[in-house]
């Protein structure tokens, strides 16, 4: 805020639009920070898939959250007994 010339305060727009600009940058990184520790940790990104989906494969249907999950398990630990054990 600054002081106009006749004493009126009135916002400075740059702060306005350089806070928005921040606060949307932010939330940008969050969603790739959570993406990417998902990811370390074996949960796959049902969105992504999605997306994949609309534009890959449009004329297949998509597997509801729980069979995407249930597919992703499946894929990576394989069914029934480890060999090891």
């Amino acid at each position: 805020m600054f002081e106009a010339a006749v004493g009126a305060t009135v916002p400075i727009q740059w702060e306005t639009r350089l806070m928005s600009g921040l606060k949307s940058n932010l939330s940008r990184f969050r969603g790739y920070f959570e993406q990417t520790a998902k990811l370390m940790i074996g949960v796959p990104d049902y969105d992504t898939y999605l997306e994949h989906m609309r534009t890959r494969h449009p004329d297949q249907p998509a597997m509801t959250y729980t069979e995407f999950l249930d597919n992703r398990l499946q894929a990576r630990y394989g069914a029934g007994k480890a060999g090891c054990c």
